[in-house]
């Protein structure tokens, strides 16, 4: 049997002993995402891992309101009507309290409306997209808030180094792939280009099964690109990496952070794993509070660079508990006003989450908490040169 069949079978089996088990009092949590679908379902599996952890030390501790947390995960198989369908069945079926998730940020467009209408929060920790945390209408109650990395931060960050690197960036190029993340990561980019007065010389697009992009990298080369932003997924960014070693054609690649999935690495090879340079919340080298989770829980991960979801699983339960125990209820709307002026700062093990949220800013991660990361001899290595470590919140643009 695959891992993503094992791993559906082993949150399958904790379900229904959680949904068997869990008693009148229990305060439930969903996990609405894929967990065994497309390469992204390492993502959602470790976020898993890390709630579970999370829940199982507040347990330790008391519980929540002097209740017990329980775990009810749906596997959305990255389809958006399946999502959907899981949205209702944990809210009006299970009566969870706040969700969780999703792994693809279409999915969470897809249902947003049904967690902003039915007053349920929800705190993603993998999907990135920049619309996600966005309020259905101006100055509407929002009940999505994230504990993940968001498109348009890691873009500003990225044009911040491609402005600051001018004398090395001379001529910049873009490229996406046709998926809705790789399109609206495009939109990202032009739009922060603009402001930050930086010229696009070529604009090119691929399809996220594509295998040989060379004709877009020969118009590329012809036009004196020396510098491409690229958004796509993992496997992807791989095929445009063995593309350019096709023409000999390397220019500077700064990506989105999907290029730290294991499908990316497998697929480039380890030397051409190395070309692209990108950000994404931690790095291989951890502080000793996420060495100890993961030790607790390493082994279970598909592959090892997911480890940052995990700690996005984790620190996103614990505001939660904190917001419960601040609103003194599970109350949708009052957990909405509670994690929006949180009083007392919360221990992640990301970082110290002081006044994460407020009512008009739903991101509890920003572009000075990301670590800027390249490839080296497989592992997910700390990078910086002189442009990363010149680089302030001035030159970050969004």
């Amino acid at each position: 049997m695959s891992i993503p069949k094992l791993f559906k079978q082993a949150i399958l089996i904790t379900s229904l002993a959680v949904a068997a088990s869990a008693g009148a009092q229990d305060i439930k949590l969903g996990y609405n995402g894929d967990l065994s679908a497309s390469p992204s379902a390492q993502s959602g599996q470790a976020a898993v891992l890390g709630m579970a952890a999370a829940i199982e030390d507040i347990n330790a501790a008391g519980g929540v309101l002097g209740k017990k947390l329980v775990l009810i995960t749906r596997d959305d198989v990255s389809s958006p009507p399946k999502s959907i369908q899981n949205m209702s069945e944990l809210i009006d079926n299970e009566k969870v309290a706040v969700v969780f998730g999703p792994t693809n940020s279409g999915n969470a467009m897809a249902w947003k409306h049904i967690a902003n209408q039915k007053k349920i929060p929800v705190i993603g920790n993998v999907a990135s997209g920049s619309d996600i945390t966005k309020p259905m209408r101006p100055g509407a109650d929002n009940y999505m808030f994230r504990v993940s990395m968001q498109d348009r931060e890691q873009v500003a960050a990225l044009m911040g180094y491609v402005k600051k690197n001018a004398e090395a960036s001379k001529v910049i190029g873009l490229m996406a792939e046709t998926t809705g993340y790789g399109q609206g990561g495009l939109k990202d980019m032009q739009e922060i280009a603009k402001l930050q007065g930086i010229d696009i010389a070529e604009t090119e697009r691929f399809g996220v099964a594509d295998t040989d992009m060379t004709s877009q990298l020969n118009k590329m080369k012809s036009a004196g690109v020396d510098t491409i932003v690229v958004w796509a997924q993992g496997t992807p960014i791989a095929q445009l990496v063995r593309s350019m070693e096709k023409i000999n054609y390397f220019p500077l690649v700064l990506s989105s952070w999907a290029a730290d999935n294991i499908t990316f690495y497998d697929a480039a090879g380890k030397t051409l794993a190395e070309k692209p340079i990108f950000m994404r919340t931690v790095s291989d080298t951890f502080t000793p509070a996420q060495q100890k989770l993961f030790d607790r829980i390493g082994s279970k991960l598909k592959a090892p660079g997911s480890f940052s979801f995990a700690l996005h699983g984790y620190d996103s339960t614990m505001l939660y508990a904190a917001a419960a125990k601040q609103a003194g209820s599970i109350d949708g709307p009052a957990i909405r006003a509670a994690l929006e002026d949180l009083t007392t700062p919360v221990q992640g093990l990301l970082k110290t989450y002081d006044k994460p949220f407020s009512k008009t800013d739903h991101e509890a991660l920003r572009a000075k908490d990301f670590v800027w990361i390249r490839w080296k001899d497989g592992k997910l290595m700390p990078y910086t040169d002189a442009v990363i470590g010149s680089l302030g919140d001035a030159d970050i643009k969004k």
